[in-house]
């Protein structure tokens, strides 16, 4: 009977170490699939060199499949200290090219300095604030961070932090 009961002991003691180690490997699996991949990790940052604009252009580039405006102001071009980001003495909007009521992408008309959707009739002026029409709020600014005369998109700096307190 001792056999029988040191044998059915050892069964239920080496059938709960099968099961704790595929347990313990099944939750570092999960970790894994969790974790973004290195590829989508470095998708998210953009750096955007500044110093080469001149006033007044409109430059267009693409951050995690979004179209980002970058706008160098002039001097005929009103400038909002809660929006725009200073960079090297000049005023610069930088905003998710994406209408804010259906997601249109806006058109910039530099002969009226304003961004207008073409679905709904929506306008924002330079600063990516709305002026008319359906859409509900501002133009979102992405999250951003200052490094010299370069911009890096997807990554929050002081500056970004600053902006969306106010």
């Amino acid at each position: 009977m001792a056999t029988s009961e040191s044998r059915r002991s050892f069964m239920g003691f080496a059938f709960g170490t099968v099961a704790a180690v595929g347990g313990a490997f099944s939750l570092v699996a999960m970790k894994k699939t969790w974790d973004p991949l290195p590829s989508v990790k470095a998708a998210g940052f953009t750096t955007v060199d500044l110093s080469g604009m001149q006033a007044g252009e409109l430059r267009t580039i693409e951050w995690r499949k979004k179209p980002i405006f970058i706008l160098k102001k002039d001097a005929n071009m009103a400038k909002d200290t809660k929006r725009d980001i200073v960079v090297d003495n000049a005023a610069y909007t930088v905003v998710i090219g994406l209408c804010t009521h259906l997601g249109c992408i806006p058109a910039y008309h530099p002969s009226e300095q304003i961004f207008k959707c073409a679905c709904h009739g929506g306008e924002f002026d330079t600063s990516g604030k709305n002026i008319f029409g359906p859409p509900p709020r501002p133009l979102d600014i992405p999250p951003f961070k200052i490094e010299g005369t370069k911009l890096v998109l997807g990554e929050e700096g002081p500056e970004y932090k600053k902006m969306m307190e106010a």
